[in-house]
């Protein structure tokens, strides 16, 4: 289930904390949105090498999602022919599974990284980058954010279970209602003066399981858009917003694309 969201934006100063609760895979990823999966296939086909990427040492967890799929997730995947790439594979997953994903397999030391995935709707960052990276690399570009939760983060995935999936949300806000934020795309971000209509809450609701087998890390993400002015109407969600805007650090607002309008949206949730 979902975070709630008076659970995203509580009426305290701004803070990194990894709020989890139990999660259900079925429901994350077995249920699709008839047009996002729609989306999902439209951008994969155009840029699969921007989208789906697969490296050395994701094979045993891509071929264990493939086999889990359809009984652990309640999806129908066609099985992988022969000589397929490990790139055209997960490009098949992500066109059948209800959210965009990562898979990130120990490497000889032991440590989480990126091996596979398919990322069509990223908030302002590119898949492509990513590959190969630990979790802590990952996270780097985020100020604050590895100091503050990412030692806590790093032990949360190593005790994972894989009866037990987890989920979490963190939030931005985004001056369109596209899915697909990419940087290549160029779009617009919010800037003075900010137009209170065209301004959304953007959720990222991530879930988090450990596979049975490979011992890899399956992480997905859905993308919840919620108008600005849905937030202003709410008085428990206008105080948290307007509050954690005022508290984050400036190098945070700015990563958020927050930087110079952080007033301006708060008065419009006045």
């Amino acid at each position: 289930m979902a975070l709630p969201l008076t659970e995203l934006l509580p009426d305290e100063d701004y803070r990194f904390h990894l709020t989890l609760r139990r999660g259900n895979l079925a429901e994350f990823f077995g249920h699709p949105d008839p047009a996002v999966l729609a989306e999902r296939r439209a951008w994969l086909s155009r840029h699969p090498e921007r989208f789906a990427g697969a490296m050395h040492g994701g094979d045993a967890a891509i071929a264990e999602l493939e086999d889990l799929a359809p009984r652990w997730l309640g999806i129908s995947t066609p099985p992988p022919m022969a000589g397929q790439s490990p790139r055209t594979r997960v490009v098949t997953l992500g066109g059948a599974l209800g959210a965009d994903f990562m898979l990130m397999a120990r490497d000889e030391a032991g440590v989480f990284r990126l091996r596979a995935g398919v990322v069509c709707f990223p908030s302002m960052w590119a898949l492509e980058e990513k590959m190969g990276k630990t979790l802590e690399d990952i996270h780097g570009h985020v100020p604050g954010l590895n100091p503050a939760i990412g030692g806590a983060i790093g032990q949360f995935l190593g005790r994972l279970k894989p009866d037990a999936p987890y989920e979490r949300a963190n939030w931005g806000l985004a001056a369109t209602p596209e899915l697909n934020l990419h940087p290549s795309l160029g779009r617009p971000r919010l800037v003075s003066p900010v137009d209170p209509s065209g301004t959304w809450l953007r959720v990222e609701d991530q879930i988090f399981a450990a596979m049975p087998i490979s011992g890899a890390i399956l992480f997905g993400i859905q993308i919840r858009l919620v108008p600005l002015s849905e937030i202003a109407a709410d008085p428990r969600l206008r105080e948290g917003l307007r509050r954690a805007m005022a508290t984050m650090s400036e190098e945070l607002a700015s990563y958020k694309g927050l930087a110079g309008v952080r007033a301006e949206v708060a008065g419009a949730l006045a």
